[in-house]
């Protein structure tokens, strides 16, 4: 075995590394196939910005699938298995699902941000067509990245403790092709989506805020909904940015800087808590997906109470044997009245339109 993929580490580090993937695999593993197994029983009810959350967890469970086995292997077995081979399939792998994961998160603030509109405006309402349309070219764009280094732009190689392959970040210096390879996938495939992902989500805060001040009753709680939400987009982006921004930055110390003045313990860090990225969206998912679901159900309950005020007795009553019993509008408090005009708005205003989108910025 050639020495650059011997463990640089001892073999008290690497049996610990090693367990501490088998944890990081099993839960990211289980909780991303019960997100898949989840939208597979709501499949015909889905909207189309959920599907960008089902490709978060394919990516994340096809992550742990197909590069976790063979890291923990290498790190029991003290040194890289496979040889050039498995280094770059490793790499492959991990350049395809990576890029594709931050692209997704990218795309998927950028839809959340046009349905929620501005408003008065409503959003833009997106399809199911449309958003497959953009997971596929996420895919193909993820793969052509992954692919350059296999047809010369760019090169695979061991990290340096040894036991991981990625992106030959120490050849940037190395040659014109290296450092152009490098500084572009950098720009194109991490900058360039994490401003999108930053900007996007403040942006949704932002638009939210306005909404929700615009439709204030003391009343009508949508102040910890707003929080929810809002918490919900800073958790799914700041989790993957931290997660990741450890290695980010030490592999950029790496192309500017020799091997020997970073301790191969500490280049094994950042890898090890970036992998940790895949375990935390399914969390957010079922935290979030319990946290609101009772949520639009208050909502529509007390729109219909609004229409059972709006509308003639007649109606009402049918809508009151329907759905809601009218004794139930007395649980929003003695100023409905007041909350059904922030809600409904009066005839010809647009300040009921505003709430629509509240559903399509959740995460299921």
């Amino acid at each position: 075995m050639e020495d650059k993929y011997t463990s640089k580490l001892s073999p008290a580090v690497d049996f610990c590394a090693g367990m501490y993937l088998v944890i990081i695999a099993f839960f990211s593993i289980l909780g991303n196939a019960a997100v898949l197994v989840s939208a597979s029983r709501r499949l015909t009810v889905l909207k189309a910005p959920e599907l960008l959350t089902v490709n978060l967890a394919v990516t994340d469970i096809g992550m742990a699938l197909s590069m976790y086995p063979l890291s923990i292997a290498s790190t029991f077995n003290h040194s890289w298995i496979g040889g050039d081979v498995s280094c770059l399939y490793y790499g492959l792998m991990g350049m395809i699902f990576s890029v594709t994961s931050i692209m997704t998160l990218a795309v998927m603030g950028m839809v959340r941000y046009l349905v929620t509109g501005s408003p008065p405006k409503t959003g833009i309402k997106f399809q199911r067509r449309t958003i497959s349309m953009v997971i596929i070219g996420i895919w193909l764009y993820a793969s052509l990245w992954a692919v350059f280094p296999l047809v010369g732009w760019g090169s695979y190689g061991p990290e340096p403790y040894g036991l991981a392959c990625s992106i030959d970040w120490t050849g940037y210096g190395a040659s014109l092709n290296h450092s152009t390879f490098i500084m572009t996938l950098s720009v194109l495939c991490t900058f360039l989506p994490c401003l999108v992902i930053l900007f996007t989500y403040f942006g949704i805060a932002w638009n939210l805020h306005r909404a929700y001040q615009s439709i204030q009753s003391n009343d009508f709680q949508y102040g910890n909904v707003e929080r929810k939400i809002t918490l919900m987009a800073v958790m799914i982006s700041s989790g993957f940015l931290v997660a990741w921004a450890p290695y980010v930055a030490v592999s950029w110390w790496s192309m500017f800087h020799e091997q020997d003045n970073m301790t191969p313990f500490i280049t094994l860090l950042p890898c090890l808590f970036a992998k940790s990225s895949t375990v935390y969206n399914p969390l957010i998912y079922f935290i979030f997906q319990r946290a609101s679901r009772h949520k639009p159900l208050y909502m529509q309950r007390l729109m219909l109470c609004c229409s059972l005020q709006a509308n003639s007795p007649a109606k009402g009553g049918k809508l009151e044997d329907k759905l809601v019993k009218g004794s139930d509008c007395t649980l929003f408090g003695t100023r409905t009245n007041e909350t059904c005009t922030g809600l409904m708005g009066d005839p010809g205003s647009h300040s009921g339109s505003q709430i629509m989108p509240l559903a399509d910025t959740l995460p299921m």
